[in-house]
């Protein structure tokens, strides 16, 4: 439970910058929260396609599984296979920028942007990772009120201990409300509950008001390191005793149970370790696992944080109830990239830090290739990689009185780059051509505000990705993919195999050559430099 001590560290200055925006709501007509609904858009980080209850997974999500009886869960929805990548395209819209520039650019306007200009407050707490200095910030960009990590991971019970040596050199993390920093935490802190309490003390305020809210809530759960508090892992021990192999077995049962997959699809089996990809890693075989005490713990401990994250979006839908709001509140959750297998470049330092299993705060682990590839079941890969395990999320939507309850969408193909244009016309808002004077990138995304209230809308023209030498293309049933070896293009059908476990690409030579050339095109525009940098 939540302690008074640190609760109190987050309210007092929540409820001071809260006063001092003021309600410019008030003065808006009556009835025109009514006509709008408020939005709250949660992002998980790290969490596989699979993890959750009603995605198949085997850990308890009860909240979040509500949150998809009583509204719709999307089956074809991308992200961009990692943290920064994606967070960039849902701020802007686009597809993420990687040439000179960086990925948030003067030329770009943010959703909170967008929506203030609309007539919302606009709030965020949990992960920015878009710049922790002016004019980067969740403040410079639209946001009116911001609690939280200005960049990536962090130590989930006391944010300001730097990184170990080992990862990122001991990098300190910047930690910051609105425009103040951070630097000491409670003893009793945890960031998953502490973001949660943050976002319903926002709640609470603002749907007092007459003027609509568009809230932010990026939950850096179940992201490395592998921290929970060891009450919740105990609830864990012994239930990955079998392993990943296993595990992705028993999930890929329950999703075929759930009605999640398509009869022709089969269970993806593990990749093997090609060539010197960045973060391609050996799934080693259950039985040749070195240290199994430690390779349990880390999937325990990882599930105590997903059940942990279960809790906090609970504790923001029970203030939605509580306050009266969430009736005229669309809710939307989903994930930043697919399941996490990321480890350091310095094994030999990591095991040298870690005297202690994974869980507590004086350590610093990973889930492990292992578990980050089951956690993403049926798919290959995972984060960092252009296969479907790095780029297919669980997407959620709740909106009462429009989004069919408890509904599977498998048409529509979303895309976060979609949640801007989507946000921006249920808010009645319009795109600007223009930001502070300098023409804008026109937005690339589109609504999906059809397929949320129940009309799929298929497949965009098409979709790209790119990251550390991954690519892909989707056009309609047909997705072409460079992710491991570098080498050559590989052809999927996603209508009859989105595992992605055949090969077509000599079936169809024509197709790969046009598909690779679209994909060149996109490239190109993507890694041109800014018109005008920061």
């Amino acid at each position: 439970m939540l302690r008074a001590r640190w609760l109190e560290a987050i309210r007092l200055p929540l409820l001071l910058a809260l006063l001092t925006l003021g309600a410019p709501g008030d003065c808006l007509a009556a009835g025109e929260k009514a006509a709008r609904p408020n939005i709250v858009l949660i992002v998980a980080d790290d969490l596989g396609f699979s993890d959750l209850g009603c995605y198949g997974g085997e850990i308890p999500t009860p909240r979040i599984d509500s949150l998809a009886a009583a509204g719709t869960r999307y089956l074809q929805f991308y992200n961009c296979a990692v943290c920064v990548t994606t967070r960039a395209s849902l701020m802007t819209g686009l597809s993420p920028r990687q040439g000179p520039g960086g990925l948030l650019r003067t030329d770009m306007v943010t959703i909170a942007e967008v929506m203030k200009a609309a007539g919302y407050r606009t709030a965020m707490t949990g992960k920015w990772h878009l710049g922790s200095q002016a004019p980067k910030r969740p403040i410079d960009r639209g946001f009116d009120e911001f609690y939280g990590l200005l960049d990536g991971c962090c130590n989930y019970f006391n944010p300001a201990q730097r990184d170990p040596e080992f990862y990122n050199g001991g990098r300190q993390r910047a930690f910051a409300h609105n425009g103040q920093p951070i630097t000491s935490f409670p003893e009793d802190y945890y960031t998953t509950d502490a973001f949660a309490e943050h976002a319903s003390g926002v709640i609470r305020d603002w749907s007092k008001g007459q003027q609509p809210f568009f809230l932010h809530v990026a939950f850096t759960a179940p992201h490395f390191p592998l921290h929970a508090p060891e009450e919740d892992i105990a609830q864990f021990h012994g239930k990955y005793d079998d392993g990943y192999f296993a595990l992705r077995e028993r999930r890929f049962q329950r999703q075929q149970q759930l009605g999640l997959l398509d009869p022709r699809w089969q269970l993806s089996t593990a990749d093997k370790k090609l060539g010197p990809a960045r973060y391609d890693y050996e799934i080693v075989p259950w039985d040749q696992v070195e240290n199994l005490q430690r390779e349990r713990r880390r999937m325990e401990v990882y599930a105590a944080m997903v059940a942990r994250l279960d809790r906090a979006v609970g504790r923001i839908l029970e203030t939605l109830r509580e306050s009266g709001a969430e009736d005229n509140t669309l809710v939307m959750f989903l994930s930043d990239n697919g399941g996490c297998a990321t480890l350091p470049a310095d094994r030999e330092g990591m095991q040298a830090y870690n005297r202690s299993l994974p869980g507590g705060a004086d350590t610093y682990d990973f889930v492990g290739p292992g578990w980050g590839w089951a956690q993403n079941t049926p798919f290959r890969r995972y984060k960092t990689f252009t296969y479907e395990g790095g780029i297919a999320t669980p997407m959620i939507v709740r909106w009462p009185g429009h989004t069919p309850r408890g509904t599977i969408d498998r048409q529509t193909v979303g895309h976060v780059m979609d949640l801007l244009p989507t946000c921006l016309e249920l808010a009645g808002g319009e795109y600007p051509t223009e930001r502070q004077g300098q023409a804008v990138l026109p937005v690339e995304g589109r609504s999906l505000a059809a397929a949320f209230r129940g009309k799929p809308q298929g497949v965009p023209e098409e979709l790209c990705w790119e990251l550390y030498g991954s690519r892909a293309i989707r056009v309609g049933k047909w997705k072409l993919v460079w992710g491991v070896t570098g080498k050559r293009w590989e052809l999927y059908d996603m209508e009859a195999d989105r595992t992605e476990t055949t090969d077509l690409a000599a079936q169809h030579p024509d197709l790969v050559a046009q598909l690779a050339k679209r994909w060149e095109a996109w490239n190109a525009k993507c890694m041109a430099p800014a018109s005008s940098r920061p």
